[in-house]
């Protein structure tokens, strides 16, 4: 039965073309001459009818869907009635049957492009319009944001959807040149900058829509920000349409199993922080054939690192973690997403030396990615020998065996946190920092031996520990949400966007072709990845609010607590004596702090760690302290500023 369905199909498009052509016969006779009579051309319908289904089969005129009919369709149509005008005259010719006047083919032609095209744009149109739902009338109504392009395939998606999950009820355009014009009958309000004045005008109307619906991928940053504050200001939701290249002409058909699904605007669209460009050949180059170590690769830096890596094509990649479940996890991702790339998951603690340093004797990395550290401040401040046993002697112990193995380069990954440090995180990391570039110089001035880079950032979102996952969890709770201090600011990029410019880094580092910047690489230079302006933590929270549909301090309160042991209010990228310096590559910058022997270092390290592991909370502490100067420990979170 369901076999015979698509001949039917086409049998009742062959019936309706033929009738139609044969009725556009005498049709475009009579306009061609009213005058004539019809009678003494009675076979002519018939000839009609056959002439256009002979020439509708080059452009499959009885395959058409008339309810999918688009313009390629409807340009068939017109090819089909002239070819079948020009066969109706050859056939006259023949017959020897003159037509009624000159012009009654070109009319003829016409003729049957109207009848024949006509049925199909109005049985397409009322299936689009008449859906035959109650929910076609019943959606939220709502305004389309963007430019005109992403709103046109919007409404063809939208049209297409028998739930109709929104009606729009006008646009805003990006430009204000569009304003008062119409895009498939619905009306452009005003432009972006006129939000707020055509938001007060419909309430003033009492036709303020239910949610704003964004139909530009590329709007983020301010513009978007100012959007959600208006909506905010009106108690509207704001919603993202999918990409324009998810709305491909399928999802276009009236198909009760296509859906045009909204999505809440991610956090990530309100920094608006532009694309960089990356030397890709350069990582690949890097990566590519040579045996890779990730460290900490269940975590959610070191499993990006992982990620990355996999996809340049490694020899080996090791992933190297104490966290079983972590461990698992990225090791099943990365065996589904690569499974070409010839991987080991070992699972190690990177402060058992002998540990660490047989692993690295047995696979012989050449590239180590060190991404394992405690990293979370208040966490550390409860925990000071462990963070000190992880990040300091954890990192030594890395070097020193990756060293040894004779790695090619080993890449640290550090925190601003490091920078005029108050906690035993941020000094613990400085004081790895300090570790790794001694290695590095000395490496540099014997001309051969491991290269060490060390890149320093900021916060990356949704990491493991930070605000954002906390402040989701608080909301799916109903809040409130907790902020630490009203002033404290934080640097943020995403995750993909960090480890990014870490590969970049470690290119420019590993091969010693930083331009300006390698200069102070030999120094001891750190790479700092740009991180743009720092986010106020408060807004942060009454942004995730408003994407949440809610009102900040209405329907979800934030409570402010104090700083915790370890914080203090403004981060930073840079030592105050230390001014950053251009390395010739977007996104990444130079810092040049104070470097010390690798030697006294490496003693230091020791006698830190045998406190640590003698329980010595106070000698470790001390210690750490007169490794690292500026070390002023918030220990109770009782500082209220910081130095910035």
């Amino acid at each position: 039965m369901a076999a015979t369905r698509p001949l039917l199909r086409i049998v009742v498009n062959v019936v309706l073309d033929g009738a139609l052509a044969a009725l556009a016969v005498p049709l475009a006779r009579w306009l061609a001459a009213p005058a004539a009579p019809l009678a003494e051309a009675a076979w002519l319908p018939l000839a009609g009818a056959a002439c256009l289904l002979l020439a509708g089969l080059p452009f499959r005129l009885s395959l058409q869907y008339w309810r999918f009919a688009g313009i390629g369709d409807l340009m068939g149509v017109a090819g089909a009635s002239v070819l079948a005008a020009l066969l109706m005259r050859l056939l006259q010719a023949a017959a020897g049957a003159p037509p009624a006047s000159p012009a009654e083919p070109a009319i003829l032609a016409l003729v049957m492009l109207v009848l024949l095209g006509a049925p199909r744009v109005l049985y397409r149109r009322l299936q689009f319009r008449y859906p035959g739902t109650a929910e076609a009338s019943e959606g939220d109504a709502a305004l389309l944001v963007g430019a005109g392009e992403d709103a046109d395939l919007v409404l063809r998606a939208l049209a297409g959807d028998r739930r109709k999950p929104f009606r729009v009820v006008g646009l805003l355009a990006q430009g204000s040149r569009q304003t008062g014009r119409r895009i498939q009958g619905h009306p452009i309000l005003g432009s972006l900058e006129d939000a707020p004045a055509v938001l007060d005008r419909l309430k003033a109307e009492d036709r303020l829509p239910d949610l704003l619906v964004v139909a530009t991928p590329d709007l983020a940053g301010p513009p978007l920000a100012a959007l959600l504050e208006q909506a905010d200001r009106h108690g509207l939701m704001v919603r993202r349409a999918p990409r324009p290249t998810a709305l491909d002409p399928a999802t276009r058909l009236p198909n009760p199993q296509r859906r045009l699904e909204l999505k809440p605007v991610a956090i990530e669209d309100l920094l608006n922080r532009p694309q960089v460009p990356l030397d890709r050949d350069g990582m690949a180059r890097l990566i590519q054939g040579r045996r890779v170590i990730v460290t900490g690769a269940g975590g959610t830096i070191g499993s990006e690192l992982a990620r990355q890596v996999a996809a340049l094509g490694p020899d080996l990649l090791v992933l190297l973690d104490n966290g079983e479940y972590a461990l698992w996890q990225i090791d099943t991702e990365l065996g589904e997403n690569h499974p070409q790339v010839p991987r080991r998951a070992i699972i190690a603690d990177i402060r058992d030396e002998a540990r660490v340093r047989a692993i690295f004797e047995t696979l012989r990395p050449e590239l180590v990615f060190h991404a394992a550290a405690l990293k979370h401040v208040p966490m550390v401040e409860a925990n000071p020998l462990e963070g000190l046993l992880t990040n300091v002697a954890g990192t030594r112990h890395v070097a020193d065996a990756a060293r040894a193995a004779g790695a090619l380069a080993m890449v640290l990954i550090s925190t601003d946190k490091a920078v005029n440090p108050t906690s035993v995180m941020g000094a613990s990391k400085r004081l790895a920092e300090m570790y790794c570039q001694a290695l590095d110089i000395a490496a540099r001035n014997a001309g051969t031996g491991m290269r060490c880079v060390t890149v320093r950032f900021g916060n990356v979102l949704g990491s493991t520990g930070s605000v954002v996952p906390l402040f989701q969890r608080q909301l799916e709770r109903g809040g409130p949400l907790t902020v630490t201090h009203p002033d404290m600011q934080r640097y943020f990029m995403t995750v993909r966007e960090a480890v990014g410019l870490v590969l970049q880094a470690s290119v420019l580092g590993a091969a010693g072709d930083a331009g300006r910047g390698d200069a102070l690489a030999a120094d001891g230079g750190i790479f700092v990845l740009d991180m743009g302006k720092p986010v106020k933590i408060v807004d942060l929270a009454r942004q995730m609010i408003r994407l949440a549909g809610l009102r900040p301090d209405v329907d979800v309160e934030i409570r402010f607590t104090s700083l915790r042991p370890g914080e203090k209010l403004y981060e930073e990228l840079f030592h105050g004596k230390e001014p950053p310096v251009a390395t010739g590559y977007e996104g990444l910058l130079m810092a040049n702090p104070r470097t010390a022997d690798p030697a006294i270092v490496g003693r230091a390290i020791e006698e830190i760690a045998a406190a640590c592991r003698g329980g010595q909370v106070r000698l470790a502490l001390t210690l750490l302290g007169r490794l690292v100067p500026e070390f002023e420990h918030n220990a109770d979170g009782s500082v209220g500023t910081a130095r910035a």
